[in-house]
């Protein structure tokens, strides 16, 4: 009975963990979503390689998670490996999971206000100290942001006020995750013109992520 015991309570923690972020979890192990309702990428996202890639990976992540960070050295890979070339961008969307990451909704307002400071290149340097970093105590923000070139008074009043200043931007990344059905992170999707989305589901490996993208670049066109 033991075994059954805690295969039942491990289930009732996902039912409540993500039942709290407004999605709905099913028994059979299936959630209900639809990637196809993933949001059109836009000059508003942050977008690491080239805007105009045929293949854009887009990744809905939490910055306290350890599997993320694991995968956003996978990301990183590709993007240098493969994106280098300007056909794979990658783009960050927060999934803050704060009903088992005590920091995640925080982490997630300071890399917004870095980036609201900084622009696009200061959200990525600082999303890297927050991954590198792990695990970040909100009071590191202030260092961290100095080295990410976003300005420390001016970041600090951002974040002071981040229920006004970012708090609809993360909302509406959590919102877009549901609904393509994501129920944990990393989950990612990978977009390329005229094909249905490639859910990545889970920190594939380097190799194995690869041979999506491989797959992907085969039909693209620029």
């Amino acid at each position: 009975m033991v075994p059954v015991a805690i295969v039942l309570g491990g289930l009732l923690v996902a039912y409540a963990v993500y039942s709290s972020l407004g999605g709905t979890f099913s028994f059979d192990g299936a959630t209900h979503g639809n990637p196809s309702l993933v949001r059109p990428v836009s000059g508003t996202d942050h977008i690491l390689g080239n805007p105009a890639a045929p293949v854009v990976i887009v990744t809905y992540c939490d910055f306290a998670s350890e599997y993320c960070k694991g995968f956003s050295d996978t990301l990183d890979q590709i993007a240098a490996n493969v994106g280098g070339r300007g056909a794979v961008a990658v783009v960050f969307r927060h999934f803050p999971l704060s009903e088992i990451n005590r920091n995640a909704l925080a982490h997630a307002r300071a890399a917004e206000c870095a980036a609201k400071i900084g622009g696009n290149d200061a959200f990525w340097a600082f999303a890297g100290l927050l991954f590198n970093n792990q695990p970040v105590d909100p009071g590191q923000y202030g260092a961290l942001a100095k080295q990410a070139n976003a300005p420390g008074e001016a970041f600090a009043t951002c974040y002071a006020d981040a229920a006004n200043q970012v708090d609809a931007r993360i909302t509406a990344d959590r919102h877009n995750a549901l609904e393509v059905g994501a129920s944990g992170t990393p989950y990612s999707l990978i977009l390329t013109k005229g094909r249905a989305p490639v859910v990545v589901d889970s920190a594939y490996s380097y190799d194995a992520l690869k041979m999506l993208v491989d797959d992907a670049l085969s039909t693209a066109t620029q």
